[in-house]
């Protein structure tokens, strides 16, 4: 629902995440086995967000280490983790974490166990998060103290991936946690899970403020992130599309992806008659019913045209 006869000559896309100036609202979110996509794997991604002027999520299950994505460029970056050992192994990466300068921790929290993913056991894929080597038990028996512990041992900016509940995100409030990271794994863990953008709104609502929230799960278009924006969401993980546009073509093609999405972006602000994005509001977005299938592609129709 765009607004009109505002003066849009100027739009300004930035965005403030866990206090760092952006030059989007965009994360590059983390990806397991990363360096399928690009041999230099977390580090490209860490390259191409100092580039574009967005924030990079490392995971735990992609290479290179720790150090070396930090190595990679100066911009901000946040380590994300699946627990593999006891609290001595767990105090021991976010230590090497802190020390090499990460801005934010981010543990997922939707994995206890790693879903029954038949895509993958049709293509004869083992999921990377059980082909690391560890214990995948540590991960399962995680619980609230394990927040409370990291919270009361580490001076780092915690966030919590993988919440959909409203309670859950008050218990991630009551426990000091940074960020709030709405997911449910790109729907890949829990069969029929909620859309994220579904819950989005009551979490933003509950949260009320008392800590950021981020969103993710099949955001392709700059419309797609300025939906997110408008309904209360700081910040957009971007996943699928960081792995395709790595995939094709390096850091020089996920720079170029992220300059596709930064104009789409102002382009969509301007359209709906915003020329900051504090100026979306949920008045900007209603619910719509579903007027065909998706698929895989279906963000980008041209495709099927040969274009």
């Amino acid at each position: 629902l765009p607004e009109v006869l505002n003066d849009v000559s100027e739009v300004d896309t930035s965005a403030t995440v866990l206090g760092h100036e952006l030059k989007l609202p965009v994360m590059l979110a983390p990806i397991g086995s990363l360096q399928v996509f690009d041999p230099h794997g977390g580090a490209s991604a860490a390259r191409a967000a100092a580039d574009s002027g967005v924030i990079s999520i490392a995971s735990s299950v992609c290479t290179p280490d720790i150090e070396e994505i930090a190595a990679a460029s100066g911009a901000p970056k946040i380590y994300q983790l699946y627990v593999r050992g006891d609290d001595h192994w767990l105090d021991e990466k976010i230590q090497r974490v802190i020390d090499s300068g990460y801005v934010a921790f981010c543990l997922t929290v939707d994995t206890a166990v790693v879903s029954r993913r038949e895509r993958d056991i049709a293509k004869r894929v083992v999921p990377t998060s059980v082909a690391t080597p560890g214990d995948f038990r540590f991960q399962a028996s995680m619980s609230w103290k394990t927040v409370a512990r990291i919270r009361r041992d580490f001076e780092i900016p915690l966030i919590l991936k993988g919440i959909t509940r409203v309670d859950d995100a008050l218990k991630a409030l009551d426990h000091g946690v940074s960020m709030i990271y709405v997911s449910n794994h790109g729907g890949r863990q829990l069969d029929q899970s909620v859309g994220t953008m579904t819950v989005l709104p009551d979490i933003v609502k509950a949260v009320n403020g008392q800590a950021e929230v981020a969103v993710d799960g099949g955001f392709y278009r700059g419309t797609d992130i300025l939906k997110a924006i408008a309904m209360g969401a700081g910040a957009v993980g971007l996943g699928r599309l960081e792995g395709w546009a790595l995939a094709a073509g390096g850091v020089p093609a996920l720079n170029r992806c992220l300059t596709l999405l930064r104009r789409e972006i102002a382009i969509g602000m301007a359209l709906c008659g915003v020329n900051t994005l504090s100026g979306l509001n949920p008045g900007h977005v209603i619910p719509a019913e579903v007027v065909s299938d998706s698929d895989l592609l279906s963000a980008f129709p041209l495709l099927d045209e040969g274009y």
